[in-house]
């Protein structure tokens, strides 16, 4: 049998407090979970990206960039637009692709931060990956290229 206590009572702002707690709690790792499976989508898809054998030279990095990661929404975006009928405004999941690829490129403009596929301990490394520990993922090294040049490279995070 539950003990019923008084709503102004100690005892109830402290479970008031603890139940508070426990949901913050749980929000919080619900968001950090998110944020995880965004960033494992975009190293697998580097990972898939990588040869078997070998490096990427820079070039073939920022070819991969401008002409598989920039372009991967458009078939979608295509599709919303044909899906609209004429005289209608953007549907949400339009405006949120076309925000998506406007900040990407943008990034991409200023500098990406991307892994370091030209060095061969890091590729090695990370075809070692099981695509799921984000973890791993920290422990390499990653690079900023930017459109803007091309043919330089910074050092981002040492792995």
């Amino acid at each position: 049998k539950e003990k019923l206590f008084h709503p102004q009572s100690r005892k109830a702002d402290q479970l008031v407090r603890a139940q508070h707690r426990k949901s913050k709690l749980q929000g919080l790792a619900k968001s950090r979970t998110k944020r995880h499976e965004g960033q494992v989508d975009i190293y697998s898809f580097f990972y898939a990206a990588i040869p078997s054998e070998g490096v990427l030279a820079l070039q073939d990095l920022h070819t991969i960039v401008q002409k598989v990661w920039l372009p991967r929404y458009d078939d979608e975006l295509e599709t919303e637009r044909a899906s609209r009928r004429k005289g209608r405004p953007k549907s949400t999941r339009e405006q949120k692709i076309e925000e998506l690829k406007l900040h990407e490129a943008e990034e991409y403009r200023t500098g990406l931060e991307v892994l370091d596929l030209t060095e061969p301990t890091n590729v090695g490394l990370f075809r070692q990956w099981d695509q799921k520990e984000l973890a791993y993922i920290q422990q390499l090294r990653f690079i900023r290229i930017s459109s803007a040049q091309p043919d330089v490279y910074t050092v981002a995070r040492y792995g």
